[in-house]
């Protein structure tokens, strides 16, 4: 069938949800990785049902049409962006609540609500879901579900695998599975649900999620910012705050390049040149307590230690933090990557930083989230095209990771930027067999197609 065709299809049957509009396609292509699919989609599906989700499946598996599920668009690593003859399927517009019970800790939500509206919603009835991307404002559940998204108070609160029980899952071929449990325990059969996760589109379409909610952590949080002349001395600070054995709530590290790059896109003071800054946060019944503690432990690994006076002080102290983003895209086009190592193996990955800074002449400011061990070092250039000496700084990179324990990316997923070093830390064997799972869920292969796996 040709793809005029497919296109008559889906209008027929969907309507105005079908938009070929050239700004709608063009949106369709990229996401915020700065990266976009070549050629341009066949249309955008704005799926505003189950329903809807299943009529497109079943079309496009009676064509042989691939499918990529969008959200919001802000993933990282090229996962939802969609090309010359596939249909963009975006689930932004299914973002109701359909449930929330505080007595069983859930709520029943659709894939495209906001982690900052699901949480403004759940606030009043003392509850809250606690992955906490950077991107909260923008994000939707679904594409955390997507990429397994992490977040600043994973460490103490986990990953969306922590936090999910089930979700309702499309296949490829239009059917719906309803997967996991609303319960605590259920070990009943393969745990599907946890497959799904992290899955990046190439099992099925999510379009619903039962979710693990928290009560609202009574107390005032206390945030601590603490300054090193060098980033390898924070992290050596973050180590020892680990190793001391208090837990925070977040502790993200800043390089200098990053820190001072975020001060000028707020119209802050520069901070001193070649510091980074620590940023930590206890909450919870012990929180002053945990806070006194830790800094003591800054104080003594060499910090220049401050806690927050108030709640606008810590307000923009998080500020900072949450607007590495942007600020690196006021310094041209960025490679936003994605290395985990263990936390004791932070100073090590960063000593790797700065030898490979070295070896290709290049500047890769990096935040980390200390707590955790993930790093985000951005290799910043002119252009739309990745140059070949940032290629092979990357690789570079992940090797080092993989090398001191870690992993290629710690929560924003394979996609397309990091797929043909997939198999480096997978194996041979486990690459072959996560590729034949996939096509058991998805046997045409029209799920996301090119991402995750190398063709």
């Amino acid at each position: 069938m040709t793809a005029p065709d497919v296109v008559a299809r889906l209008v027929a049957e969907l309507g105005d949800r079908v938009d070929v509009s050239d700004a709608a396609l063009a949106g369709a292509r990229a996401d915020k990785s700065g990266h976009a699919a070549s050629g341009s989609p066949l249309a955008v599906v704005t799926a505003r049902s189950v329903a809807d989700v299943q009529t497109t499946m079943r079309i496009a598996s009676e064509t042989g049409t691939p499918v990529v599920p969008r959200g919001a668009g802000t993933g990282l690593a090229g996962g939802a962006n969609t090309g010359a003859g596939e249909i963009a399927l975006s689930l932004r517009a299914m973002d109701r609540v359909v449930e929330v019970r505080p007595d069983d800790l859930i709520a029943v939500v659709e894939p495209g609500i906001l982690n900052a509206d699901l949480n403004a919603a759940l606030a009043p009835l003392g509850l809250w879901w606690a992955p906490d991307p950077a991107s909260r404002e923008i994000s939707t559940v679904g594409g955390n579900i997507a990429t397994g998204a992490g977040g600043l108070l994973c460490a103490k609160y986990g990953v969306v695998r922590d936090a999910v029980l089930g979700v309702d899952l499309v296949l490829a071929d239009g059917r719906l599975l309803r997967l996991g449990h609303r319960t605590v325990k259920g070990v009943t059969g393969l745990d599907l649900t946890s497959l799904v996760i992290g899955s990046e589109g190439i099992l099925g379409v999510v379009v619903g999620a039962t979710l693990k909610l928290r009560r609202l952590i009574p107390g005032e949080a206390r945030t601590i910012a603490a300054t090193f002349g060098d980033v390898r001395s924070a992290a050596v600070a973050a180590s020892a705050v680990t190793a001391a054995g208090v837990q925070p709530a977040i502790m993200e590290l800043m390089d200098a390049t990053s820190l001072a790059a975020a001060h000028r896109l707020l119209g802050l003071p520069a901070p001193t040149p070649g510091a980074a800054q620590l940023t930590v946060q206890t909450d919870g019944p012990a929180a002053h307590a945990e806070a006194e503690a830790i800094v003591a432990v800054l104080a003594g690994a060499g910090g220049t230690v401050r806690l927050a006076a108030d709640d606008a002080e810590a307000q923009q102290l998080w500020t900072v933090r949450r607007s590495m983003h942007p600020a690196m895209e006021t310094l041209g086009t960025t490679l936003i990557e994605d290395v985990s190592v263990p936390r004791s193996a932070l100073p090590a990955m960063f000593d790797e930083i700065a030898r490979i800074e070295q070896r290709f002449g290049l500047t890769i400011p990096t935040v980390c989230h200390a707590g955790d061990g993930n790093l985000h070092p951005n290799f910043v250039f002119s252009g739309t095209e990745v140059p070949d000496v940032v290629w092979d700084a990357a690789e570079d990179l992940f090797q080092s990771a993989l090398r001191l324990g870690g992993t290629l990316t710690g929560e924003h997923g394979v996609g397309v930027l990091k797929r043909r070093w997939l198999a480096d830390e997978l194996g041979a064997d486990q690459w072959e067999l996560q590729r034949q799972i996939a096509r058991v869920f998805d046997p045409a292969g029209i799920l996301n197609p090119g991402k995750v796996f190398t063709p």
